[in-house]
This record gives structure tokens, sequence and C-alpha cells, in this order.
């Protein structure tokens, strides 16, 4: 291997001979300073580059930051707001499930009393319901929609309990009417033993008034009020013996005589049917028998009239 060395006067150049061993190891030593020389240049840029966080300058960081911050609490905010009307609807949809208990069983009350038939409503089932599906998905109500649905039920149900509240005591008053009105049998078993008008008296032969019809029956049978009413006498009372009048308003009075015994006082309200007395012979009487009046205003009618009415 030769060398050659070029010189900077004239351009004269010298030319050494070199051994192979010599040649390799001045190439070895060449290489080896090259990768050196690339090794520390590449130390030297790393270390003197800046780090990835300085890239970024702090107050761009310190802007996001506070942005964040603003959007958490705004976050924070939706849901306080979203629990708080959440909260307000349950509590509208509790009382309107109050309501509607209150209506089922003002429903149910109507039910059992005949007004209208439990196959026609079932107060304790769901209302039927249904349609074919048109193959859109259905929306979601948004909060809003959904206050707006809830005050137009409340509306709804307002209006229905009204119109039963008034239907209830339509109801209530019919049945008062009912109880008041004065029809049928003082007694559960017996004849008519003797009618009203004038007759012949059983104890002087004599042609005299009967202001009442009597009915004879079995001693100690029940006695009822043939109407609602409150008890005004509960006495003795000379001929009548034992004495039970009812009085069942616009002046309209019962009684009922000759009682064994009276299962009813002075102040009691008595309901249609119930039991005021048991049949008896006591005052001026012949046999077991109740005599039954009807006055109205204090001037009797016939009671035959009242027996014979079909009740309501």
């Amino acid at each position: 291997m030769n060398i050659i060395f070029v010189g900077k006067r004239h351009g004269q150049s010298r030319v050494v001979a070199v051994g192979p061993v010599l040649g390799l190891t001045i190439v070895a030593l060449v290489v080896t300073l090259l990768a050196s020389a690339i090794g520390l240049g590449y130390v030297l840029a790393t270390a003197t580059a800046p780090a990835n966080d300085d890239m970024v300058p702090a107050f761009v960081v310190a802007q996001w930051q506070q942005h964040l911050a603003e959007q958490q609490r705004e976050l924070d905010a939706v849901r306080l707001t979203t629990s708080q009307q959440v909260d307000a609807l349950t509590l509208r949809l509790g009382e309107m499930q109050g309501r509607l208990l209150r209506l089922d069983a003002l429903g149910q009350r109507f039910v059992e009393s005949g007004v209208v038939t439990s196959e026609e409503f079932d107060f304790e089932q769901p209302a039927a319901v249904g349609g074919p599906d048109e193959g859109m998905p259905g929306e979601s109500l948004a909060t809003p929609e959904l206050s707006a649905v809830i005050a137009e039920l409340e509306s709804r149900i307002a209006g229905r309990e009204q119109q039963l509240r008034l239907l209830d005591s339509l109801l209530s008053r019919k049945r008062l009417e009912d109880q008041r009105f004065v029809a049928g049998r003082p007694v559960t078993w017996g004849w008519l033993s003797s009618p009203y008008g004038y007759r012949t008296d059983p104890f002087t032969g004599r042609r005299t008034w009967h202001g009442g019809v009597d009915l004879a029956g079995k001693e100690g049978s029940d006695i009822i009020a043939v109407a609602a009413g409150v008890v005004t006498v509960a006495e003795d009372r000379g001929g009548y013996g034992n004495l039970i009048e009812v009085d069942h308003g616009n002046g309209l009075v019962t009684r009922y005589a000759h009682c064994k015994s009276l299962k009813a006082k002075v102040g009691d309200i008595v309901q249609k049917g119930q039991v005021i007395a048991l049949m008896g012979s006591t005052g001026r009487s012949t046999g077991p028998h109740v005599h039954f009046e009807v006055l109205r205003n204090g001037r009797t009618e016939n009671p035959e009239h009242y027996i014979r009415r079909a009740s309501r």
C-alpha cells in the first residue's frame, strides 16, 4: 500500500510505502475517530435540546386548566339542576298517584253501589290501550315536555275528580232520598187485620174513625222502619200502648203502636228496614198486632197507599 502526501507548495507530492498491517491499523483508527465524533455530536445535540414540556408555553397550559375547571363547574350545575327537576317530577308523580288511588276508591264505591257494573269498569286493572306499530323509533321526552305532559294529566285528573265528587254527591242524595222514601210494610210477616177509615170499634161496637191500619202477626216478631228518619217518640202512650214515632222530614211521620218492646230511643237515627220494636198487644188492643199510621203535617193519610208503593 502506498500513501501519497501532497504538499501546498508547487503541488509537490511524496509517496510513502506502507505495509498491509500498518495500513489496516491506520484505516481502523480513522473509522474509530469518525464514529466517536458522530456519537459525541448526538450526545451534545440531545443534551442541548429543550424538553417536551418546555415546548408548550406555561400560560397556554394554565388557560386550558382554567377552561376545564369552568366546564366541570357547568357540568356540576347541570347535574344539580337535573337532580332537582327529577325530584320535583317525582314529587308530582307521587301526588298524582295518591289522587288516582282516591279516584279508584271512589270508582269502586260506584261499582259496589250498582251505579256502574264491574264488567264495564274494573278499577283494579289498568285501562286497556293499544295501536299498530308504525315502525318508527320513539322519541324520549325532554324535561320541559315531560313537565307539560304531567301538567296536562294533572288538569284532567282534577276535572275527573270534580265530576266524580259531583256524581258521588248526587248518588248520596239519591240514596238518602231512597232511604227517606216511605214505602213497604212495617212488619216482615203479618196480615192486614183492620183497614184505614171508619170501622166498628172492637170494644164498643160503635162506628168510629180508625186513623191507621192494623197488621196482625206473631207476638215478638220484628217491627221495622219503612223509611230512614229520626226517632222523636218512644214511650207508653195510653191506648197506643208502647209507641214509637219516626220523623222522615218534609212533614212526614210514621207511628208504630201496641209494641211489646221498643228497640230504639228518642234521638236515634234509624235506617230503612231497621228493627225498631217487637210486635205486642200493649194499650187498647185485642191481640198481637202493630197499629201503623202515616201522618203528613200532623194529618193522617191512608197507610195502604205507602204499603203498596214500589220502592225506588
